[in-house]
């Protein structure tokens, strides 16, 4: 039995161009932590995903990065709804908390193994619009109406 994804909703339509940028950030971001070490990344993540996990999207640095690529590009705006990218998001602030507080107590290798996973997700994302947080999300669901 295949499972398909079946994401929150809540009817708030966003720029899924300008989502996939801020993926593409964020695995830069992720991918250059892997590099350096330097616990100030996943710092700028977590209050990232702070922002956009809780309907603050207009502080959010990347989000506000992303809005200006796409308007000095004139790339064209791709309708989703907003609510399986807060979902990611907050998945993605969990991810980089836990990754900031490794590289606080020198725990490198959980860490990098934290920076290594949001790195997959944060490509897939960006690269061809899979949303794991769709999938999360779907299984959770099984669980909690089982």
């Amino acid at each position: 039995m295949k499972l398909q994804p079946e994401c929150p909703v809540d009817f708030v339509s966003i720029n899924e161009n300008k989502v996939r940028m801020v993926a593409a950030q964020v695995f830069l971001l992720s991918a250059l932590f892997l590099v350096t070490g330097w616990a100030a990344i996943p710092a700028l993540l977590c209050y990232d995903f702070l922002m956009r996990s809780f309907n603050l999207g207009k502080w959010s640095l990347l989000g506000n990065a992303a809005e200006v690529a796409v308007k000095t590009f004139s790339i064209q705006s791709k309708p989703t709804d907003q609510a399986p990218k807060r979902f990611a998001a907050r998945i993605g602030l969990a991810f980089s908390s836990l990754m900031l507080l490794c590289s606080i107590f020198q725990w490198s290798t959980t860490a990098v193994s934290l920076a290594f996973t949001l790195v997959v997700f944060a490509l897939l994302e960006s690269a061809v619009g899979f949303c794991a947080g769709c999938y999360v999300y779907s299984i959770g669901k099984r669980f909690t109406l089982s």
